[in-house]
């Protein structure tokens, strides 16, 4: 009887194991690289995030501004709040 049953198991069909799913491994593989910026308050009242240095750059009147560089919205550089 157990010969039997082990024939009839042995005999049923076995799909194949699912291949690795290459698609989710090459999604890790593309993100973007994590940068590590802070945000700072505008000259404007708003906080804007950047991720370069903090420099002082002469104005146009010849005062001196702080400035954050590679900042992220339409400005890349924008003036900072004292």
């Amino acid at each position: 009887m157990n010969t039997l049953l082990v024939a009839m198991l042995l005999s049923l069909p076995v799909s194949p194991a699912a291949p690795p799913q290459i698609a989710a491994v090459h999604e890790k593989a593309v993100q973007k690289p994590v940068q590590r910026g802070r945000w700072y308050m505008a000259d404007t009242g708003h906080a804007v995030y950047c991720v370069g240095p903090v420099v002082t750059v002469p104005d146009h009147d010849g005062s001196l501004v702080h400035v954050a560089t590679f900042c992220q919205g339409p400005d890349p550089v924008v003036a900072l709040h004292d």
